[in-house]
């Protein structure tokens, strides 16, 4: 009988100035059978580099950085072709808009809270990694309030879209995940899957978190 191969782990470069903080996410995180960290940097520009040496799957950022903030840092990988498939989780003690609004426009793929429970981060990190995005609930709502609150920008963005493919969008913006989403419209998971590549493709958009900011901003979905 043929043995199942595992599935490949996830490795992960953790960004932030605090030693201490540091080697206690390593704990955690080489703690777990699917997840390893490859790096540690303490400043921005050693997050660069490390990005491009190692070419992590996630990356762990905190803000608050000597040596280039984790926003630059963040816009300087997201920017590279060569890190396409590298997801940057930004971790930070603070929830301020900026940081929150900087580090989207970053290209960051989701924002956690350093309280945040250890079971919630390791979640995070592999579904940030899956192509799926995780926000502490108070930034969440603060988000979707901020893209809420400015007027919509033309819908030509979405004229490109086939119907089914609106339909998917809006339930991507609506938090739904694969499975829902399949068995909301009766469809399978690969049909999902493949409508969510074209609407990446077709909008431009480096993941699901950039997917809801399109669905926002467009007006396709409005506040409840």
């Amino acid at each position: 009988m043929t043995s199942q191969s595992a599935p490949p782990v996830v490795r992960v470069l953790i960004a932030d100035d605090q030693a201490l903080l540091r080697h206690s996410l390593v704990i955690l995180i080489d703690g777990t059978a699917d997840l390893a960290v490859v790096g540690e940097a303490g400043t921005g520009e050693d997050a660069s580099r490390l990005a491009r040496e190692l070419v992590p799957d996630v990356i762990l950022m905190d803000i608050r950085m000597p040596g280039g903030d984790g926003i630059e840092a963040t816009r300087t990988i997201t920017a590279d072709p060569t890190l396409s498939g590298c997801r940057v989780l930004v971790l930070s003690m603070f929830e301020l808009d900026e940081y929150v609004y900087g580090a989207l426009r970053a290209g960051a793929s989701g924002f956690l809270l350093k309280d945040a429970h250890p079971d919630q981060l390791l979640d995070a990190i592999r579904r940030t990694h899956s192509g799926e995005s995780l926000f502490a609930p108070a930034i969440l709502t603060r988000l979707i309030e901020h893209y809420t609150s400015i007027p919509a920008t033309p819908a030509r963005r979405l004229n490109g879209l086939t119907e089914r493919e609106t339909e998917v969008l809006a339930l991507v913006a609506h938090g739904l995940s694969n499975d829902e989403i399949a068995t909301s419209l009766t469809i399978s998971i690969k049909t999902v899957k493949t409508h969510i590549g074209n609407l990446l493709a077709k909008l431009h958009a480096r993941d699901r978190t950039h997917l809801v900011i399109t669905a926002y901003e467009t007006g396709l979905i409005t506040p409840a």
